[in-house]
């Protein structure tokens, strides 16, 4: 079982290569994509059983084994982030296949998806933090490429903006090494987490503050989030899609990974993450509610629900850490749906501008059902998993008597129907008040191609089914909050002893 841990890394990158080398046949390139998804997505769910039945899955890379070597720890956090990222990647890929633009257009494509694939893998998996260093530039690096296709003007400048932010945060997470490598004489997970608890709580304090902005600025929270709703909206839709639903999470699970396991109760900076969740889901919301562009409404959103994750976190309780990882896995699904139907909006519109876009409900059902359902789920409308998420953030909220940011979620979701109301109407139900710049395709019977379609309705069934069977989902991540809360099983799992 072992094996299957380095699946969702390996695979991708060979498929990488094999991607440049048949660069000519597209029909190859989109064959070997897809087998290596469809490969690391079985490999990830496989993965994730095992953990959850029989516990954490070790792969020593080399046969050096920690803190020495490089090491790949598939604990039950990993495994429920890489699982459901996996099969995220594989419907986002087989959705821009279907769609004219990018991916047809762009011989890079296949090959850039696929090192972003790997990037994403290795974030989660590794066992230390410069390897995880090395998964963040992988993901990035092919992210420059994937925003920019298509080269517009107004793609190349949001691109500059997210390179140079992206630039800022890797020259920080290399400073962050550097450091605490001179502190704790090692920069792996395990070994770390006995390590700097014997450090001075001055030097404890600095560390956690550190980390905080360089994994908050990836994870966009605020006020580090300026640069993400001007960046995302200008990419091809799948890219937004895959760049809403996981990337800005793999900063949040970075934030959940260093601070539960390194620090000790009394440094962990909790006061002030409970006030960046607060002021994260609040202004996000503001700006969502101003925004009159369906992109735009949804990039703001992704700022705003970062803010229940990072709620989750700052409560440092078994029941707030569960909420927190149910809502990121409800989040990944639930930002990719809507960001892929937004999509199709403009394929069968011809724009994602509210005014320039109407009456979709009558010409484009599916379209309007697809986008129905997601959008009450990210609105908190029982029983979807949002509301199951909300619940059980808001109930883990007033269990550690933290009342003001129980409020502030509270306005955040009552903001957050609004805003979907607002595309709802303006969308769907409105007639058009001027006509969209672009040229709508025929709609079809199903909305647009089957294969823009069919991806995004497994989104939407992945949702639903997150809230009919919560019982059991939950009861997985509140096993994985329990075993992330104490460090010591960490320890033992990774360095045996």
């Amino acid at each position: 079982m072992n094996a299957l841990v380095v699946v969702p890394v390996v695979v991708p990158l060979l498929a990488a290569a094999l991607c440049m080398l048949v660069g000519r046949s597209r029909i190859a390139q989109r064959a070997v994509s897809i087998t290596a998804l469809t490969a690391s997505s079985a490999a990830s769910v496989a993965v994730l059983v095992a953990v959850d039945r029989d516990g954490t899955l070790v792969v020593d890379a080399g046969g050096w084994g920690a803190p020495l070597g490089i090491v790949l720890v598939a604990d039950r956090l990993a495994a429920i982030m890489l699982a459901i990222a996996t099969v995220t990647l594989l419907l986002v890929l087989l959705y821009a296949i279907g769609q004219p633009g990018a991916e047809r257009n762009h011989v890079g494509f296949q090959s850039s998806y696929m090192v972003l694939s790997a990037g994403v893998a290795l974030s989660f998996l590794t066992g230390d933090l410069f390897t995880m260093f090395v998964g963040f530039e992988m993901m990035l690096t092919a992210s420059y490429v994937l925003m920019t296709l298509g080269g517009t003007r107004d793609q190349v400048r949001s691109g500059m903006t997210y390179v140079v932010i992206s630039l800022v945060a890797s020259v920080l997470f290399v400073t962050a090494l550097a450091l605490i490598y001179t502190a704790a004489g090692t920069v792996n997970l395990a070994d770390l987490s006995e390590r700097i608890p014997l450090l001075d709580e001055g030097v404890q304090r600095a560390i956690a503050l550190l980390l905080l902005v360089v994994f908050g600025l990836k994870a966009a929270v605020f006020p580090l989030f300026f640069w993400l709703p001007d960046s995302y909206p200008t990419a091809p839709s799948p890219v937004t899609a895959i760049f809403a639903g996981l990337l800005t999470k793999v900063g949040v699970y970075a934030l959940l990974r260093t601070q539960l396991l390194l620090f000790p109760p009394e440094t962990r900076p909790d006061t002030i993450l409970l006030w960046i969740a607060g002021l994260t889901m609040v202004i996000g919301v503001l700006g969502a509610v101003a925004q009159k562009d369906m992109k735009r409404i949804l990039s703001f959103h992704i700022v705003s629900q970062i803010g229940y994750m990072v709620m989750g976190l700052a409560l440092f309780t078994v029941a707030g850490v569960a909420a927190a990882i149910y809502f990121i896995v409800h989040q990944v699904v639930v930002k990719t749906a809507l960001f892929l139907t937004g999509g199709l909006v403009e394929h069968v519109g011809g724009s994602s501008r509210l005014n320039r876009v109407g009456g979709l409900l009558g010409s484009a059902p599916v379209v309007a059902v697809l986008f129905l359902i997601p959008a009450l789920s990210l609105a908190g409308f029982p029983p979807m998993s949002g509301f199951v998420g909300k619940f059980a953030l808001l109930d883990a909220g007033v269990g550690d008597a933290s009342y003001w940011v129980v409020a502030a979620a509270v306005v955040a979701a009552f903001l957050t129907l609004f805003s979907m109301t607002k595309i709802w109407a303006g969308v769907f139900w409105s007639p058009k008040e001027r006509e969209p710049v672009g040229d709508a395709q025929p709609v079809g019977r199903l909305g647009g191609p089957a294969l823009m379609v069919l991806p995004t309705a497994a989104l939407v069934v992945i949702t639903i089914l997150l809230g009919v069977f919560a019982g059991p989902v939950y009861d997985v991540v509140t096993r994985a909050a329990t075993g992330l809360l104490d460090p010591a099983i960490y320890r033992a799992e990774v360095l045996g002893s």
